[in-house]
């Protein structure tokens, strides 16, 4: 009997036409491992964003920095996705990879910075960084993306 239930209402989800909801797109977070070369890491990861009609940007942040906490929290639980579902952010640590952003060009007086890479993986020079302390810092950092990035 349950069987017939189970068929009764799959049918009638079949024939009232509901198709299955789409999920949304993600906001998508990478993290970098320690590389050498920044460019040379991010440069298929542009040719891959771009083929996955996404945008990349480079994201420089640090545990210590408590915009960037906000930041990165915000993003890994989902809270950003229909604001940046278009979005995909290669993750640097600034304390272990300064050295190797700064040598590919991504150069900041503040973190976090946000920057769109040339398809070299290098810098662009379009970027911004920086932003307020506490709990108003995505509500401040994500007016300052969309601009970056450009619209959906």
């Amino acid at each position: 009997m349950r069987w017939l239930l189970t068929a009764t209402l799959a049918l009638a989800a079949c024939q009232s036409g509901a198709a299955p909801s789409a999920r949304p797109a993600a906001l998508e977070l990478v993290e970098a491992p320690a590389v050498k070369d920044v460019a040379a890491y991010v440069a298929p990861l542009a040719s891959q964003a771009a083929a996955d009609h996404k945008k990349l940007v480079v994201y420089v942040g640090a545990s210590w920095c408590e915009p960037c906490r906000y930041f990165h929290k915000a993003a890994a639980a989902h809270e950003l996705d229909d604001a940046f579902g278009d979005l995909r952010l290669v993750v640097f640590d600034a304390d272990r990879d300064q050295a190797a952003l700064e040598a590919a060009g991504y150069r900041y007086p503040m973190i976090p910075l946000f920057a769109l890479p040339s398809p070299d993986g290098r810098a662009s020079g379009q970027q911004f960084g920086g932003s307020i302390k506490g709990d108003g810092a995505v509500a401040q950092i994500a007016p300052n993306l969309r601009a970056l990035v450009g619209p959906r």
